[in-house]
């Protein structure tokens, strides 16, 4: 498909203004105005405001109305607008306690249907609010009530299921207290929602990505920066020009477009958290924006992880943590003096942060660092295996497939019988990474490594060696230099609900064509599928996901919690949400313990609105199970 004329001059208008930004920059010395710099490089501390400490205002109790509505909301002085629900964006914080009933009545003020999903609670499957799949949706103009009881504690969120309105603002934070003490003391607590918020139109951001994936990556590489040598080298990039793939492609939607919130507010609105000195100070963190995962830290203070998807886990002290959309974790800070400290949530691909403040008081402000440099794709994002270890930095400083399985579900996460038949990854491959050369003369193009995948256009690249990430930094945060969280420090407090081993395995590649725009589950997409996932209630799955692609996918299933096999056992943590790394792996074990029909899918709003999504059916007898899956 050709581009429009008005895409055309668009494009070329951005390229002159950002060419007039250079000139302009070089004529003056470097010494460029504030207003000249594009939002994507204006500097993060540029009018700050004074501060708003003003909390997302809380419902609570048996009934609660929701009122979902087109408004405007004001971004670092701005106006722009939005979907919000009682007037806010983001929504209200519903306050709920484990034990008790919820009767939340949504009446719908749009001119089209809506809907509200309860990300991560357990519901019965009509009251999980998902349009075609487990309720008809909530028509324009028209009331609708969600009943359930409250089962379970922790942090979560909520969000709209319906086309693309959650990027306009559809969104709000959970918290359930438990029903007896918290077993996580604090002092005080602040529920944090980042975001990320565009003046363009979520139908107008996904119509550019179809016409050009990489529309909105303005971090691609220059011939001056090769030759500065900041970036690969010749060859490296004749490899990666030859696959047709930018390894600076690391985010569809970058700081392009998009404007990064705390709890609404962008950097320069200064959002600030009160605390004493002294205090336990507990931050509810959910990540709600549509496209960006966030690193998360806040220089001169450590970081206590002691929950995550709302489930507590073994306090794990870190310097900085990756939170893939979706996903939330609940973090233990301690000031002991009287000063400010900034919150710096950074874009993965460093295009842009959110921003807010820790201070005793409303006003006060600490240094804001500068975004660090971008990351970019390595053979490890290509799916080339034990090359991981030899071109991608790592604060473990070892490889994924050289951390030592210490039980036999690691081995399994590692290299489980299944990758091994289809040649995608080769246990006890050595240092010297001779397999993983040998699976790049055929490239991530061979379809023969994956001969279970459709010759599809929606299956543009096959891994040849992916192996189990989950115990890497992110993608980007190997060479921080410092204590970064990873997959494998999680370890749940409690032992797991059912210990039983999986009764059988399956395997889901996460496959997609990057020039097109299109993503899928094992090539399929969500218009293309012709029945469910199905599962037995009860049974026990253990559920391989093979990143086919180069970009990472937060996958989240509904309806259900997982335990990511990483080597703990019995008390390994308990997600809705994993965060697959590109051209990796990741493992959990499943109990179909919710009889009902379950969205399953990708987290990345356009990805799943490109098809990156399926449904999970649970049924009594277990009828329909095909041959997409084999005995363990």
């Amino acid at each position: 498909m050709m581009p429009s004329a008005a895409i055309v001059f668009e494009d070329y208008m951005t390229r002159l203004t950002r060419r007039r930004f250079l000139r302009d920059a070089t004529l003056g010395g470097g010494a460029i105005t504030a207003a000249w710099l594009p939002g994507w490089a204006q500097p993060v501390s540029a009018g700050i405001a004074q501060g708003i400490a003003t909390p997302l205002p809380t419902l609570s109790g048996d009934t609660i109305a929701l009122r979902v509505a087109h408004q405007m909301m004001t971004i670092d002085g701005k106006p722009s607008h939005a979907i919000g629900i009682n007037g806010t964006v983001p929504a209200p914080l519903i306050r709920l306690r484990q034990g008790q009933t919820a009767r939340l009545t949504v009446t719908n003020d749009l001119d089209e249907e809506t809907s509200i999903h309860w990300h991560g609670l357990l519901v019965p499957f009509q009251m999980d609010g998902v349009p075609g799949i487990s309720f008809p949706g909530i028509p324009a103009r028209s009331t609708f009530t969600y009943e359930f009881p409250v089962i379970q504690a922790g942090t979560y969120w909520y969000h709209s299921h319906s086309g693309l309105q959650e990027q306009m603002g559809h969104y709000g934070p959970i918290v359930i207290d438990p029903a007896g003490a918290d077993p996580i003391g604090s002092d005080r607590e602040h529920v944090i929602v980042l975001s990320d918020h565009s003046p363009l139109h979520p139908h107008t951001i996904f119509r550019k990505l179809k016409l050009q994936g990489g529309y909105f990556n303005y971090q691609k590489q220059t011939l001056g920066s090769l030759l500065a040598g900041r970036d690969q080298s010749a060859g490296e990039r004749r490899m990666w020009g030859g696959m047709r793939m930018d390894p600076t492609d690391v985010s569809d939607v970058t700081g392009a477009t998009y404007t990064y919130l705390v709890n609404g507010h962008g950097p320069g609105d200064n959002w600030t958290a009160l605390f004493a000195p002294g205090e336990r100070v507990r931050l509810r963190i959910i990540n709600a924006s549509a496209m960006t995962n966030f690193n998360v830290r806040i220089p001169g203070l450590t970081l206590t992880i002691v929950q995550a998807d709302g489930q507590d886990v073994k306090p794990v002290t870190v310097d900085e943590f990756q939170i893939a959309v979706a996903e939330t974790y609940d973090v233990i800070v301690e000031p002991t003096i009287s000063i400010a400290y900034t919150l710096v949530a950074e874009a993965w691909d460093r295009s842009g942060m959110a921003r807010a403040t820790l201070a005793p008081r409303v006003g006060m402000t600490a240094v804001v660092p500068a975004l660090r440099n971008r990351p970019l794709a390595t053979m490890a994002d290509m799916g080339m295996g034990t090359m991981a270890g030899m071109d991608h930095g790592s604060s473990h400083d070892m490889p994924a497939m050289a951390h030592p399985a210490t039980k036999a579900d690691d081995a399994a996460a590692a290299c489980p019988p299944e990758h091994a038949a289809m040649g995608h990854c080769t246990p006890g491959a050595g240092a010297s990474g001779t397999a993983a050369m040998a699976g790049m003369s055929h490239g991530m193009r061979d379809f023969a490594n994956a001969p279970g995948l459709p010759k599809t256009p929606t299956v543009q690249t096959v891994a040849p060696m992916p192996v189990d990430r989950t115990g890497e930094p992110p993608q980007g945060l190997g060479d921080a230099g410092h204590r970064i969280l990873v997959y494998r420090d999680l370890v749940a407090v409690k032992s797991n609900p059912d210990p039983r081993a999986p009764s059988r395995r399956m395997q889901i590649h996460l496959t997609g064509n990057m020039e097109r725009y299109m993503w899928a589950f094992d090539g399929v997409k969500l218009n293309e599928v012709k029945a469910p996932i199905p599962f037995r209630q009860g049974e026990r799955i253990r559920v391989t996901l093979v990143n086919d692609t180069m970009m990472a996918h937060p996958i989240h299933l509904h309806g259900h919690f997982f335990e990511l096999v990483t080597g703990h056992g019995d008390h390994a943590p308990r997600k809705h949400t994993i965060n697959v790394a590109p051209g990796g792996t990741a493992t959990f074990d499943l109990t179909a313990d919710a009889v009902g029909d379950w969205a399953f899918h990708c987290h990345m709003l356009y990805h799943m609105h490109a098809g990156m999504m399926q449904v999970v059916t649970v049924r009594p007898d277990g009828a329909g199970i095909d041959g997409k899956t084999e005995a363990a």
